[in-house]
């Protein structure tokens, strides 16, 4: 049966996801007044860049300036991502994100290999060390990962019982460390999930691991971003990523069509109608998604920017009626 929350949290990525991923340069002003947009919309948690090497990811080269710039609202928390200790210490030094660590593990070694030229084992050695980072920096770690967990362009489909498998050693590794994961996600890294794989996993991982709370990061490449968020919702999750107006991709997937995350203003627009609060006010996040699509200067797949929010529209009608 249907096991819907009442009520979600949506982790806006589309600054960080989105930015790294389009080909032209963008002002850094621009960034930030993206950033401060989504600040009034009602969203709980923003990721406003990642602090990697320039020549890797050209679009984050401004990531400290992006930072400097925005205005930080009460009640949102504001995130980056990093990925080596470098990273991290440029997080902390900006004294304006909530920094909080993960452990990630990655459910596709070939992936893996071309990713960060890594095996499966080498990446949970290198697990280790970043736990100790994190330690070091008494950076608190209270989430796990699982990257390509419903498949890979590179190795195909992953099994649940690899996933599963992967999960117990990211709770082995915590518990080395004396941590307690509490949120866990699993990430469509490349869009290889469909409902029925989602509700399957999300099943096979309630089973297994009753006390994690779990999210999911879904990629929207082969459409099927928004009806696998419905798959997730029944079977009870309550944490999404989701970005901006469609901003974004997949840098690292090698697939021309890589989409990014799900939309954000769709993914409240259909919680919403589905009576699942969301603390969003979506036509503030509309305006957003527009802003978006102005910065990046193309169409961005967003549709509920286009078609509007009914909620509003329904409003207009009463008032046209009663006029």
């Amino acid at each position: 049966m249907p096991d819907l929350p009442k009520r979600v949290q949506i982790n806006e990525e589309g600054p960080r996801e989105g930015f790294q991923f389009e080909k032209g340069p963008i002002e850094t002003r621009r960034k930030v007044e993206l950033v401060d947009a989504l600040s009034r919309t009602g969203l709980a948690q923003i990721q406003v860049c990642s602090f990697v090497p320039p020549k890797n990811v050209p679009g984050m080269a401004d990531a400290d300036e992006v930072v400097k710039g925005f205005t930080r609202q009460s009640g949102v928390r504001y995130t980056a991502l990093w990925l080596n200790e470098k990273g991290l210490q440029r997080a902390l030094a900006a004294g304006k994100l909530d920094v909080k660590g993960s452990i990630a593990l990655t459910a596709s070694e070939a992936f893996l290999k071309r990713n960060q030229n890594r095996t499966l084992q080498e990446n949970i050695e290198a697990q280790r060390r970043i736990i100790e980072m994190y330690k070091e920096h008494r950076v608190p770690v209270e989430r796990g990962s699982i990257m390509a967990a419903f498949g890979c362009n590179f190795e195909g489909d992953i099994s649940r019982q690899k996933v599963l498998d992967l999960t117990q050693q990211v709770l082995d590794l915590a518990a080395e460390y004396a941590l307690e994961i509490k949120v866990f996600s699993l990430a469509d890294t490349m869009a290889w999930a469909t409902p029925q794989s989602v509700k399957r996993m999300v099943g096979a991982m309630r089973e297994k691991f009753p006390a994690l709370r779990l999210a999911l990061h879904l990629h929207d490449t082969r459409g099927m971003g928004i009806a696998n968020v419905y798959a997730g919702l029944e079977m009870g999750v309550d944490i999404l990523d989701a970005s901006v107006a469609g901003l974004g991709g997949c840098p690292f997937a090698a697939h021309k069509g890589a989409a990014g995350n799900v939309c954000t203003e769709d993914l409240v627009f259909m919680c919403e109608e589905m009576g699942i609060e969301t603390g969003v006010n979506l036509d503030v996040l509309i305006a957003a998604a527009q802003l978006a699509e102005d910065i990046v200067g193309h169409p961005l797949p967003g549709s509920v920017m286009r078609g509007g929010n009914l909620k509003t529209l329904r409003e207009r009608a009463r008032a046209a009626a009663t006029a």
